[in-house]
């Protein structure tokens, strides 16, 4: 893996010694023409002005231990072309400047990894930076997961940009490059890059490696003037799909009890709602009880039915309830969006069932849009109150036949911290909307 402690910054610091160390002579390196694959141009260096690569033992190990410290973001490198489709996860890449011709980047890549030599033949590469919630794709991309060659890529979702190398479609941003030159510095490529165009997601926060563990970055606030009267804060987050059918209400509640509150709210999917109660960016948050780790503790407010959706006028509107058997063979409009995506077709897998996936949109009216017109039924928790789409096509809901197991709304806060006495109410006003009694108190 490039980010463990043989690779969180050996190569970054070495070349940085390589330019501005006084003490090392440095000559101009001569250009020799790359692999005839393509016409980049590679750097090599004079073996008489590089270091003796066994050194001093302690002194290495003691550089390792302190780069281990340095924090850096956590990137997937990844090249198509005429030498294969190929990706690796590196720590080490820098901007190198934003005034050449064409912005220029570089990273670095362990000499033995055949990623090196693909980049260097493709001509080509692209570097997604991660999202704090992208830590699997790390592991997959770092060999820990146990898939290797293009099997990898099966783990997200991809998209390119100019050079045809592929980046993680909802990538923090993605810098999309072409080689031009690369340089063997001790045991890694450092490879230049111009980049030929950028990705930006808009949103999200990175992940980020230090200490040989992934993190997430803690935003600080600076601390604000003191007003005549301290208005109360709480920053409240909650699941996209079904935000626009509780928030609302329990917005109102909140503010009418406390006319001068200062509210933050926050929709997203569950990866970035966790990821910010971790980082402290907020209380509470309302998500699915899916998998939710040990450091989360999680109060239930309601049980969800999951429900068939179809157009008006298909024949299994005419039955009460529809059996998954029914639908196996129909074309399914699969709502894809985690984690109710893998909670839905569970649901097929729980039956011995493998659904025909026609089409995987990733929003809800999307959804009621494409089963309004025709193309397929979905299954659903979350229920509008019209029976409409946004174009004006009919919809119908009916349950799902037999025993399915329910989905679970919860509320869910980091089990460390404290609870501040407006998040203790607002948990409480969530408990009296869905109807739930007697409330557990925070430890």
């Amino acid at each position: 893996m490039q980010v463990d402690q043989h690779q969180s910054g050996c190569f970054r610091t070495e070349l940085h010694a390589r330019i501005i160390d006084g003490t090392t002579s440095v000559t101009k390196p001569r250009l020799d023409k790359c692999d005839p694959v393509n016409e980049d141009w590679v750097v090599t260096v004079d073996p008489a002005n590089a270091r003796d690569a066994a050194g001093d033992p302690a002194l290495r190990q003691r550089f390792l231990n302190g780069m281990s410290h340095a924090a850096c973001t956590v990137n997937v490198v990844t090249t198509d072309g005429a030498a294969g489709l190929h990706g690796v996860t590196v720590s080490a890449m820098v901007s190198v400047s934003a005034d050449t011709p064409q912005p220029t980047l570089l990273v670095c890549i362990h000499h033995k990894s055949a990623v090196a030599d693909a980049v260097l033949k493709n001509g080509v590469f692209c570097v997604s930076v991660l999202r704090d919630d992208q830590s699997h794709i790390s592991e997959n991309f770092a060999g820990r997961s146990g898939v290797h060659g293009a099997a990898k890529f099966d783990c997200t979702q991809w998209s390119t940009q100019v050079t045809g190398a592929p980046h993680v479609a909802e990538a923090l941003v993605a810098f999309d490059c072409k080689v031009t030159a690369s340089e063997r510095v001790g045991s890694h490529f450092v490879v230049f890059g111009s980049v030929q165009d950028i990705f930006v997601a808009g949103g999200g926060a990175p992940l980020i490696y230090a200490n040989r563990a992934y993190g997430v970055p803690r935003r600080f606030h600076p601390r604000q003037a003191q007003r005549s009267q301290a208005a109360a804060s709480l920053a409240v987050g909650c699941y996209q799909v079904f935000a626009p059918y509780v928030i609302p209400a329990l917005v109102a509640r909140l503010t009418k009890l406390h006319p001068g509150i200062a509210l933050t709210l926050l929709e997203a999917d569950q990866a970035h709602l966790i990821a910010s109660l971790r980082r402290n960016d907020m209380e509470v948050a309302l998500l699915y009880d899916f998998a939710l780790d040990a450091d989360l503790e999680a109060t239930p407010l309601a049980e969800l039915s999951p429900y068939v959706l179809l157009p008006e006028g298909h024949p299994l509107t005419n039955q009460p309830s529809i059996s998954l058997h029914e639908l196996a063979a129909e074309p399914l409009v699969l709502f894809d969006v985690e984690p109710g995506r893998d909670y839905f077709l569970s649901l097929f897998n729980d039956a011995g069932l493998a659904p025909v996936i026609a089409y995987r949109p990733r929003s809800l009216e999307m959804v009621r849009g494409l089963v309004g017109h025709g193309l397929g039924y979905s299954i659903l928790a979350t229920k509008p109150a019209n029976n409409m789409s946004y174009d004006g096509r009919a919809l119908v809901a009916r349950p799902l036949a037999g025993t399915v197991k329910n989905s679970r709304l919860v509320v869910a806060t980091l089990a460390t911290r404290k609870l501040s006495p407006l998040a203790q109410e607002f948990i409480a006003h969530c408990r009296a909307f869905f109807g739930v009694n007697h409330a557990h108190p925070h430890p």
